[in-house]
């Protein structure tokens, strides 16, 4: 009985953690990165003046703060954290596109 309490257990947490990513829709998330302008400074794979958002979900993979740095970083801008380039703030930016891009952006850029 043990047993089979456990292996529920494990189903539904691998269900959860699944619905977690599952949220994270790249077609609304890509076209809030475009109509923000992310993409003159970044790209998915390769680092154009800014890092590339693969290289943004390896640094902070793991971070359970990662979420708040990037939302301050993108809302103030920042400097030094990538090399000598600076973004600027982009404080224009709503609440609910920066969520949506830095949840896509830390789930590895997919799709």
């Amino acid at each position: 009985m043990r047993n089979c309490l456990v292996a529920i257990s494990m189903v539904a947490l691998s269900v959860f953690v699944l619905q977690a990513y599952a949220v994270v829709d790249p077609i609304k998330a890509q076209g809030a990165v475009g109509k923000n302008m992310c993409f003159e400074c970044h790209a998915v794979a390769n680092r154009l003046s800014g890092p590339s958002y693969r290289e943004i979900a390896q640094k902070y993979k793991g971070n359970s703060q990662a979420m708040g740095i990037l939302v301050k970083r993108v809302k103030a801008g920042s400097s030094g954290v990538w090399g000598k380039g600076h973004m600027p703030p982009n404080k224009t930016i709503s609440n609910y596109e920066l969520k949506l891009i830095l949840e896509w952006v830390l789930a590895g850029a997919p799709g």
